[in-house]
């Protein structure tokens, strides 16, 4: 079927700003970037357990659960990885559309995959974290033994091993996890974001 015969209805349905006043909350994409063990996924967590106690809805979308779900037929080739990207970012604007706080966390190793997220999303509506930690520091981490086999060859196009990592020019937040301690870079975020999301 040609692009003839969809009819899409956005343009019908509530706003943003509608779903936004019902929630007493301002949507945004919180989008961490950074090697893998550098520590996105600890610090959505906590993230989210913060706004959710001072009463903000929010959805955590993570690499590991994408893949076990809506992006399990993908791989981890370049061509995979842009799609991987871009499908999270479709979904990460249906809920930014709903008015929701979204936690995103992905490698999401090039600044052309980050530029194409911030445009599906909406740049207003997008904040770029970089969570910033050394590759020795990760490789020493290695909480889920995937650098390990990485280097075994086990795992083919890692990101830091045989696969390039892009760090973000200018992002929004840098937080250095080789650094700061967990509690540091949460408040760090939450600092950030609150003007953000806090309606007026």
């Amino acid at each position: 079927m040609g692009d003839k015969n969809i009819f899409p209805i956005f343009n019908d349905l509530l706003k943003k700003s509608d779903k936004e006043k019902l929630l007493k909350q301002k949507a945004l994409t919180i989008w961490m970037t950074g090697l893998s063990g550098s520590g996105k996924s600890t610090i959505a967590k906590g993230i989210e357990r913060i706004l959710h106690n001072e009463g903000y809805l929010t959805q955590t979308l993570d690499g590991d659960n994408i893949r076990s779900g809506i992006n399990n037929n993908l791989t981890f080739s370049l061509k995979d990885r842009k799609e991987n990207i871009r499908r999270i970012s479709e979904i990460s604007k249906l809920f930014v559309n709903c008015g929701i706080i979204t936690i995103n966390c992905f490698v999401s190793p090039t600044i052309e995959m980050r530029d194409t997220a911030k445009k599906i999303i909406g740049e207003k509506n997008f904040l770029e974290v970089y969570i910033n930690a050394s590759l020795e520091e990760c490789i020493k981490r290695d909480t889920k033994g995937l650098y390990s086999k990485a280097k075994n060859g086990q795992i083919k196009n890692f990101t830091g091993i045989d696969s390039t990592y892009e760090a973000p020019l200018n992002p929004d937040i840098e937080i250095n996890t080789n650094k700061l301690t967990i509690d540091d870079s949460l408040m760090k975020i939450i600092n950030y974001i609150k003007p953000k999301i806090k309606c007026q």
